[in-house]
Parts: structure tokens; C-alpha cells; sequence
């Protein structure tokens, strides 16, 4: 049986076999950029021989300065390319760079990402612009990829602070749902805070998260992750809520140990809790407040004091500017470890 050839590796193969030596040939004076970006398994690297049976292309696209004809380059590449590459169906696109950028993230490529730029982006969509690979660089792509490479600092900062801030709060339910033997609803917040204590991992690491699809298979190539899965999975597996108590602060101290060899602050100390002095155990450490204090630029500051709850993919209504969603926090301070 023949070994899997990645959909990376045959759009690699398609631009250095076929659209790169007609470019060359027909345009040898072009600024042009040529890379496999955007959705699809192959740009995060996660296709294997079941991806064979849906949507699999060699593809490659095209980009172009400003000013520069599209329709001369186009029809090049559709002349050049073949209907199938390798046994599957082809697709190439030809497109200004700058039009791409602005569809993909909502910005010029020249422009430099403001807070509310960063956080108005999924992490899908970041995902997509910056994975995949860039075969070819004459237009200026790579440059504009590194931008929206990761998050700035403070930006990540807040991020960090604000996915602490999200779990400690849950964490008692599991135990409340759990005591009126609600235990079903006690498992799905305990599934709510592995995704959450997954995502802090992500952060940690400086790395963008995947859709659902791969969320679990980015995890497990993050550093660590052979030690938390384990840990993470006794949460899933257990059947009561003691139990799921217990997996849980193990999981906690294990991703608060991962943040605090960050050195992004003194070290914060971990404690065992109870919220209202309920018989509920919660390990907690004030994350939130230490990462907050090393905050410097005054618009991130100023998210943190109407409502610290993190980007676009946890909440929409807390982006100054929107007159629209402004407001709908009410003025309400967020809660504190006690909240």
C-alpha cells in the first residue's frame, strides 16, 4: 500500500512542478506570491487517508501586487494547471494580495493590528492566514503573515487573565449540580472547564486553537500535553462528582505550574477553596490579578476595567467603538476569585 502524500505536499509538488515554471516562462518579471492557505485539514496539517475522500485538491493561490493585471496571470495558470494532479482535481486561484488580507481578516496589509483589531479576530481565522505555507514570496505575503503571527503581549496578557478568570468561577458547580444529583449537568461543566483549562494551554504555549475538529489533536502536539491528558480524561471519565472535583484541582495545579514557569509574573501561589464556605473544593490561584498588573498599554487596560472577558471567541459585546453592543455589561464589575 502506498504511502499518504499530505495535500501540503501535492500543492507543494503543483507549484513547483507546474504554476511556478509557467509563471516563470510567461510573466518571468512578476512580483507574485504563491501559497497554500485558508480552511482545510491540509493547511493545519492534520489530513491523513481519510481526507482523501472529501474536498481533497492540490491548490494553489496566487497573489499579486497592487496594480498588477489579474486576468493576463490567470489565464497562465488556468492554460498550465491540468483538471487533475495526481489523481485529484485541481484548484488555483489568482487574486490582489491586499483584496485577500482584507477578506480573510478585515484590515489593509499595511495596517498595523490595533487591540480592538485583534481582538475582533477569531483564532480560526488567524489560524488560517498564518498555517499552511508560503512557496513563493515576491508580492510581500510572508511580511504580513508575521504580523498576525501571535497575539502582542498585552493582548496576551489579557487573554491569559481572562481565560483564569473563566474557570475558577465554574468550578464549584460541578459540586453544587452534583450535590442535588444533578449529575449530568455536573459532567458537562466539568467538560466546559477541560476545554477551558485546554485553552489556557494553548495561550500558554503561544498558539493559536483549531476549530473543534483538531482542537483535541493541536492539544496533544502542544509541550506537556502527554502529562495533562491523563488528567483531563479523569475529569471526562468520572461518574460522580467527588470524583470529578478531585481531576479537576489535579488539572488545575498541573496548567497553574505550566503558567507560573512562564515567569510572566512572581510566582502566584495555588489554595484549596470554598466558595461561600460551601463544602465544594476549588484550587485557586489569583492568576487574573498578577497577569493584570503587567499590563501597560491603556487600551487593554481600560477592556480590563469595563469587563475582562477575553476575544471574540468568548464573548462579542465587550469591544469599545460599538454602539451597538456598548452598554449591555451594565456597568457591572466583574467578580472576583469569590464570585
Amino acid at each position: 500500500m502506498e504511502s499518504y502524500v499530505s495535500g501540503l505536499e501535492l500543492s507543494r509538488r503543483l507549484f513547483v512542478e507546474i504554476v511556478g515554471p509557467a509563471l516563470a516562462d510567461d510573466h518571468p518579471n512578476l512580483d507574485y506570491s504563491a501559497a497554500l492557505l485558508g480552511r482545510g485539514s491540509e493547511v493545519l496539517g492534520y489530513d491523513d487517508a481519510q481526507s482523501a475522500d472529501h474536498d481533497r485538491q492540490p491548490r494553489v493561490l496566487i497573489f499579486l501586487r497592487d496594480g498588477e493585471p489579474v486576468d493576463p496571470v490567470a489565464a497562465t495558470v488556468r492554460r498550465a494547471v491540468p483538471e487533475r494532479f495526481d489523481g485529484f482535481p485541481t484548484d488555483h486561484r489568482v487574486q490582489p494580495l491586499r483584496g485577500y488580507v482584507h477578506g480573510q481578516l478585515g484590515v489593509d496589509q499595511d495596517h498595523q493590528p490595533t487591540v480592538r483589531d485583534w481582538l475582533s479576530l477569531s483564532e480560526q481565522r488567524l489560524l488560517m492566514f498564518t498555517a499552511g505555507e508560503v512557496f513563493h514570496d515576491g508580492a510581500g505575503l510572508q511580511p504580513v503573515r508575521d504580523r498576525y503571527a501571535y497575539y502582542p503581549r498585552d493582548v496576551w496578557l489579557y487573554l491569559l487573565s481572562t481565560a483564569w478568570w473563566r474557570v475558577h468561577p465554574e468550578a464549584n458547580l460541578v459540586g453544587r449540580t452534583g450535590q442535588v444529583g444533578d449529575e449530568l449537568g455536573s459532567a458537562l461543566i466539568g467538560a466546559d472547564l477541560v476545554r477551558g483549562l485546554m485553552q489556557l494551554c494553548f495561550l500558554i504555549e503561544r498558539r493559536y486553537a483549531p476549530y473543534p475538529k483538531w482542537f483535541g489533536t493541536a492539544f496533544a502536539r502542544l509541550p506537556g500535553a502527554a502529562t495533562l491528558q491523563p488528567l483531563l480524561r479523569s475529569v471526562l471519565a468520572a461518574e460522580h462528582w467527588r470524583e470529578r472535583e478531585e481531576a479537576l484541582i489535579a488539572a488545575y495545579r498541573e496548567v497553574a505550574a505550566r503558567q507560573n514557569a512562564l515567569a510572566l509574573t512572581e510566582p502566584v501561589p495555588t489554595e484549596l477553596v470554598q466558595l461561600w464556605d460551601r463544602p465544594f473544593r476549588v484550587l485557586w490561584g489569583d492568576f487574573p490579578a498578577a497577569l493584570q498588573a503587567e499590563i501597560r498599554d491603556p487600551e487593554v487596560l481600560d477592556l480590563v476595567r469595563r469587563w475582562p472577558a477575553g476575544g471574540l471567541d468568548r464573548v462579542r459585546d465587550v469591544l469599545p467603538g460599538r454602539p451597538d453592543l456598548d452598554g449591555l455589561t451594565g456597568g457591572v464589575k466583574a467578580p472576583g476569585p469569590t464570585g
